[in-house]
């Protein structure tokens, strides 16, 4: 008897995987999976900047060059908090040929992996527990604690949620201006200026909130979603009266917070690996970047 075919993701579903403790965004585009170059080419060559390593890379190599344009492709990445960015990707038969003109003994690994992080999402779609435990592992390895992957986990399933309602209701084009509308209530800021604070650059908000914004941060969006749902708001203006409700009522329990325990939120606390610090450090124009990264450190 012949078994069913099993779904596959949709088209543009991105997801990020971990080689060895380093992150590859993939993409599901023309019905596979692709990989970001940058991300591939700094996990194969242990480069800290993948696009100039792919700029210098073709100009060694000119049938590499001569091809780019059939192996790779630009396409939409959306980074969750960070927004949806134009990104160059590129398909599994094009990274054996990246293979090809990169001296690497990470090679065989890296093909191993690539075709277990495929098998991986197959699986998942079987067993969604699977993808819930393989993500706190994935926490766990980067050096998150219990407590503050509990509350991530939450948060990102309440974000699903809003999004679902979102979606339902033709609004996803103003994902970003509603999750804003939210954040301003819920801390008095924006997500931009929320990130300021803690001196992030291309970091994901989220992935660097303290447990108690995470669980702020759900709130709010809980409420906007359960006040959408009661009220089903039709026009953007209903929608973003929605989402300020909803953050209200995070941002009341964050000042009874702050009264109880005399801290201020947002906190600049972040976490990011030294790496990031001192990639943020070499961008910082005016020349305080060593003293930045001493001020991170103690945070």
């Amino acid at each position: 008897m012949k078994q069913p075919s099993m779904p596959v993701p949709d088209e543009g579903e991105g997801k990020v995987e971990l080689f060895q403790r380093k992150e590859v965004r993939k993409l599901m585009h023309n019905g596979e999976w692709w990989f970001s170059v940058k991300d591939t080419l700094e996990v194969l060559a242990d480069t800290p900047d993948g696009n100039r390593y792919s700029r210098d890379l073709r100009d060694r190599d000119p049938g590499l060059k001569a091809n780019w344009d059939s192996i790779t492709e630009v396409l939409p990445f959306n980074g969750g908090a960070g927004g949806t960015q134009k990104t160059t990707f590129i398909d599994i038969e094009g990274i054996f040929r990246l293979i090809q003109s990169i001296p690497t003994a990470k090679a065989e690994p890296f093909k191993k992996w690539l075709a277990k992080v495929g098998f991986e999402r197959l699986q998942e779609i079987r067993s969604p527990e699977l993808a819930l435990k393989r993500a706190i592992t994935l926490y766990r390895s980067k050096g998150y604690d219990d407590e503050w992957i509990d509350a991530r986990i939450r948060n990102k399933a309440s974000r699903e949620q809003l999004e679902s309602e979102w979606d339902q209701r033709g609004m996803t084009k103003y994902i970003g201006l509603l999750t804003d509308a939210i954040s301003v209530q819920t801390f008095g800021v924006s997500t931009k200026q929320h990130k300021e604070i803690k001196h992030l650059k291309n970091q994901s908000l989220r992935d660097n909130m303290t447990p108690i914004e995470l669980t702020l941060t759900t709130l709010g969006e809980q409420a906007t979603a359960e006040i959408t749902k009661a009220n089903n708001p039709l026009t953007l203006k209903q929608h973003m009266d929605v989402a300020n409700q909803g953050g209200r009522i995070a941002g009341n329990a964050r000042r009874n917070i702050e009264h109880a325990t005399g801290q201020q939120l947002p906190s600049a606390k972040n976490y990011l690996t030294e790496r990031q610090r001192r990639n943020n450090a070499l961008s910082e124009p005016s020349g305080f970047g060593p003293l930045l990264d001493d001020l991170l450190r103690e945070l």
